[in-house]
């Protein structure tokens, strides 16, 4: 199960990041406090105990750490709320399916927050 772990560490960190990048943008550029809100209210339900996955981290032996030439330049601000909002769906999917391994509440969450993702790009 640690290389599950690992996959569940790595992805939590990346759709929290993902959405606190849309939170800012919607929250400190265009001054859109509701979608800020909203964001911010679906990363928040993404705080699980992380204790039991982050033992088993390795960021320094990821193959795959050094940037792809398409994530080193953005075009504009809407290419980054939308790569982000891509990559907070990406891992949503991620967690919902490893979770169905040993915890069907964990996965049944993240598919739910997956679904609000999708309803929320569609709405901005």
């Amino acid at each position: 199960m640690n290389k599950i772990y690992r996959v569940i560490d790595a992805n939590l960190n990346r759709l929290r990041e993902g959405l606190r990048v849309v939170e800012d943008i919607k929250r400190y550029v265009f001054d859109d406090k509701q979608t800020a809100y909203a964001i911010k209210a679906i990363r928040h339900k993404c705080k699980i105990d992380q204790k039991e996955f982050i033992k088993y981290r390795d960021s320094l032996s990821d193959v795959l750490k050094q940037s792809t030439k398409s994530e080193q330049k953005r075009e504009n601000l809407d290419a980054i709320i939308i790569a982000n909002f891509k990559r907070a769906q990406e891992s949503a999917r991620v967690l919902e399916e490893c979770f169905k391994l040993f915890d069907t509440k964990n996965s049944e969450l993240f598919k739910s927050i997956r679904y609000e993702l999708y309803e929320l790009e569609k709405q901005i």
